[in-house]
């Protein structure tokens, strides 16, 4: 007699029977016990289970808790905003906060459109700042600026920067290297797509055959591999390799890169300038791109978000405006603009200490991220385990110092002398060597 475990699986179930299974005639096989598992799967996660799709339950859980804190918090904000509107007299307990009726998002949009410029009624302003508040814009580090070298460097102030001096971004980075600025900072993706055109337009008037439109198109959305493949393949040109250091050939390529923009120049190093860039736009995100050509427009046009959303309404009635997304800043500006405009007709109730609280305590605050101290682990040669008494109870608990993070100055030179340690040369016919201490501090210089 023998114990034999059978299995069914089942994309949505699993069968099993444990049986004794006979192994000779005086024996009789029976089932000892069986039953079955099911799990239950929705026809979407069915679906991805059996294509392979990698998504789980968890993710999806994950997901839904995220928009119910993000509703929660934007109900906690404009509880908060409602409150400090009444207590400073600028809106009552009866006046209709919500859009209400037929056409009622197209007003409140024309009146924010108006605070911007224009005096509005104070019970107006207060259903202005109520809709600031519901869309307060994306934040991200990508806009933050940035200091190195002792300047502060930002995409919008170098957007205006090329828009001012009709620069594409390699000409604007090409300068900078010459007076031995080595940062290069982000671009607007529009930016980027600006100057491929502009260099291909160049190249395409002594080159027309080669730089054609249809190889243009084609080119769209290629990573840097494929780009080099059409290039070879389709173009027959077989790209320019500038060579030396690091340094030098970005210094190299922004050179070529500058002059590409103004005039014809060799195919190959056109081709080689064309590859890095192509690379440098679809490297980029798209959806962050968009954000910064909305932001690019209310910057040139001088136009507030409200402002801006209120000219495609009145253009087109029927304009889609629920995923226009805009920066954080973008709206923090518009907040400013229309409180500096309804300040000069109610300095008695728009004072600056209400400005403040409304700003950035009530619709702009942003709670700081939690602090990770906890995940880094104790030194296990400094710490021991002690017994602490907890309500009553003893219990035993490992204390003692921490480790040094990885983010520390002094754990990366831990790390660079470690690796220093472990180098061996090997030289043909002799025995492998450790470095000498003069070579190890060479390298480590």
């Amino acid at each position: 007699m023998k114990k034999v475990l059978g299995l069914d699986l089942g994309t949505t179930s699993i069968g099993w029977a444990l049986v004794h299974e006979a192994t000779s005639e005086s024996e009789k096989s029976e089932i000892l016990k069986m039953g079955v598992r099911v799990i239950p799967l929705t026809t979407d996660e069915q679906n991805n289970f059996e294509a392979g799709r990698s998504i789980t339950t968890n993710a999806e859980r994950t997901l839904k808790r995220g928009a119910r804190r993000n509703l929660q918090r934007y109900k906690l904000r404009r509880k908060n905003l409602i409150s400090a509107l009444i207590k400073n007299g600028i809106i009552h307990n009866n006046t209709i906060v919500a859009e209400e009726g037929k056409g009622s998002t197209h007003s409140l949009l024309e009146l924010r459109a108006k605070a911007a410029e224009e005096k509005i009624p104070l019970e107006d302003f207060g259903r202005v700042l109520l809709s600031i508040n519901k869309k307060r814009g994306y934040k991200s580090n990508r806009k933050a600026n940035t200091e190195e070298e002792g300047e502060v460097v930002d995409s919008m102030g170098i957007a205006k920067l090329l828009n001012k001096n009709n620069w594409t971004p390699g000409q604007f980075v090409h300068h900078r290297l010459e007076e031995g600025k080595g940062s290069i900072p982000e671009f607007y993706r529009s930016d980027l797509r600006n100057e491929f055109d502009r260099i291909w337009r160049n190249q395409s008037t002594k080159y027309p055959q080669i730089f054609t439109d249809p190889h243009r198109k084609d080119l769209e959305g290629k990573n840097k591999k494929d780009t080099v493949d059409y290039f070879r393949r389709k173009m027959s040109i077989t790209r320019a390799e500038f060579k030396g250091k690091r340094q030098e050939k970005l210094a190299e390529l922004y050179k070529w890169r500058a002059k590409a923009a103004i005039e014809a120049i060799e195919p190959d190093i056109a081709a080689e300038v064309l590859v890095e860039l192509n690379n440098q736009i679809n490297s980029s995100s798209d959806y962050l791109g968009q954000i910064g050509d909305r932001s690019k427009i209310l910057a040139f046009n001088n136009y507030t978000v409200g402002q801006y959303l209120h000219k495609q309404i009145k253009s087109n009635p029927n304009t889609r405006l629920k995923n226009q997304v805009f920066y954080r800043q973008d709206y923090e500006d518009e907040f400013d603009k229309i409180w500096d405009t309804q300040a000069k007709y109610y300095p008695q109730q728009l004072t600056d200490e209400l400005r403040e609280e409304i700003k950035d305590v009530v619709i702009f605050y942003q709670r700081p991220l939690k602090s990770q101290k906890g995940l880094i682990s104790l030194c296990e040669f400094e710490s021991e385990e002690k017994e602490i008494n907890v309500n009553g109870k003893t219990k035993k608990q490992r204390m003692g110092p921490r480790v040094a993070p990885k983010s520390s100055p002094v754990f990366q030179e831990f790390k660079v002398w470690q690796v220093l340690n472990n180098v061996e040369i090997m030289v043909e016919g002799d025995s492998p060597r450790r470095l000498t201490l003069e070579e190890k501090e060479k390298l480590y210089d």
